[in-house]
């Protein structure tokens, strides 16, 4: 949509070919782009390609080689009224003000909340959101602005840029951010976290189904109280709870973000149910193994969030928990069903439990993968011989090698090596002139993986997929 904004705002002529369930998410796209009355034809999910294109050629040509109306020349981004005082009345008049209803058409074809994300909230009365604002020094009326440069999938963003909230492009103030913090639950001492979230502009996707999750590191994890043992990443926690609604909650208030509308994930993901943010155990990583803000270029000293977006799997985790004593024994004495896989029956440890998860790892995506795993975990990969992440890292790159003719059945490199036209980065030689047993990696590069220290005491990891792409960091002292 960028593109075409672009040459629609020079007077071209463009039409975007989608789908007929997707029109909401163009009209949106054009909206937030500047190009409200942008052409577009829907394509169809059924017929043949060849038999398609005939059915709407005429029509695309003719879209083509038409010159722009003066309705569509028409620019200007979708700015809507927003009030900083939403309603007026009593308090119990105001939770039902918030917990109204729209219908939705297809694809959705059912009420969605209009403020909430369907479950109750907390009202931000102006006295609540005032105490909120006591967790910041900075002013209420300050725009949510870029605190560092930073590279990202929309391009570079500059020092002092103001956020924009996806998928709508809308900016917010400090204060909205704090009045979303009431909302969800939090607590002022939550508020710097909430505010290094919302500078990743919430965004949600756009066709596929993308789950949500942050990952706090620093020493504000353990100032504010966050759960990171048993249970980190379920219910019960009044701070990883809330602070994880404060992601959504952002993306419909801040970003406009409307399922079936311009939210268009297909199942949605339950890791976005309430949300899901979690605080890295500094005190469980092995001796040698940098934290998540050190890895990222930040000090020890320092607090940082990592606002992940990974796509699919099962809402984005997969999970490996071993069998009690299973893995025990594995490690002490090299006995057990783990052992006879890994063939090291009788030879006691350490080993290297990573090689149990595989050849699925990397059975249905691409890309890097964030293993949340307990200290016990951790510290036996550091006995085996991973004495920094990134030795770990650099073993996990090279397991994701593969044949090209392998690599050739996945479904994401159609797009990604340019219909196999590009040139493949290991060798520099085009796709179609790499021979079928060349080997290449399914993961970008080793730090595209991600290793995170937290849980409780049983064995057990979990992988949220998408790694550490397209997975920016913030600085949470820079909202203090």
């Amino acid at each position: 949509m960028p593109y075409i904004a672009q040459l629609e705002k020079t007077g071209i002529p463009t039409v975007l070919i989608d789908l007929e369930d997707q029109h909401n998410m163009v009209r949106q796209e054009a909206l937030s782009n500047g190009v409200p009355n942008v052409r577009f034809l829907p394509a169809s999910r059924t017929l043949p390609g060849p038999e398609d294109i005939d059915r709407i050629l005429s029509s695309l040509i003719e879209g083509l080689t038409r010159p722009l109306t003066a309705k569509e020349k028409e620019k200007g981004l979708y700015s809507p009224p927003q009030p900083r005082i939403l309603f007026e009345g009593t308090l119990d008049e105001a939770e039902n003000f918030y917990q109204q209803t729209k219908d939705i058409p297809s694809p959705v074809n059912a009420p969605l909340s209009i403020y909430t994300d369907g479950f109750p909230i907390r009202v931000p009365t102006e006295e609540r959101v005032r105490e909120m604002l006591t967790g910041t020094s900075h002013k209420p009326d300050e725009v949510i602005v870029h605190q560092a440069d930073s590279l990202g999938m929309r391009g570079g963003r500059k020092k002092g840029e103001p956020v924009l909230f996806q998928p709508m492009n809308w900016t917010a103030t400090v204060e909205k951010v704090a009045t979303i913090a009431v909302m969800a639950g939090c607590k002022p001492e939550h508020l710097p976290v909430v505010l290094a979230i919302a500078q990743s502009g919430v965004g949600t996707g756009t066709t596929n189904f993308p789950s949500q999750v942050c990952v706090v590191s620093g020493p504000i994890v353990k100032e504010i109280k966050m759960n990171t043992g048993c249970g980190h990443l379920g219910p019960g926690s009044p701070v990883n709870g809330p602070i994880g609604r404060a992601y959504q909650l952002m993306s419909i208030n801040l970003g406009g973000a409307v399922p079936g509308v311009n939210r268009m994930s297909s199942h949605g993901s339950p890791l976005n149910n309430g949300g899901v943010c979690f605080g890295e155990n500094v005190d469980g990583l092995p001796a040698g193994w940098q934290g998540l803000n050190e890895e990222s270029g930040f000090k020890k000293s320092e607090s940082v969030v990592m606002v992940m977006s990974g796509v699919g799997n099962h809402g984005g985790m997969l999970g490996h928990e071993f069998s009690p004593g299973g893995y025990r024994a594995f490690q002490k004495s090299g006995h057990g069903g783990i052992a006879r896989k890994l063939d090291v029956k009788g030879q006691p440890g350490p080993h290297n439990w990573l090689e149990y998860l595989f050849p699925g790892l990397w059975a249905c995506m691409e890309g890097g993968w964030t293993l949340v795993m307990i200290p016990e975990l951790a510290q036996h990969l550091h006995n085996y011989g991973f004495k920094t992440k990134d030795e770990a890292y650099e073993w996990l790159f090279k397991r994701s090698f593969e044949p090209v003719k392998n690599y050739r059945n996945r479904s994401w490199p159609d797009l990604t090596t340019n219909g196999w036209m590009g040139v493949e980065r290991t060798s520099g030689k085009h796709w179609k002139e790499l021979p079928d047993d060349y080997l290449v990696p399914v993961v970008s590069e080793p730090r595209d993986s991600c290793i995170i220290v937290a849980g409780g005491q049983e064995e057990a990891c979990v992988q949220l997929s998408g790694g550490r792409f397209n997975a920016p960091v913030y600085s949470v002292d820079a909202w203090r």
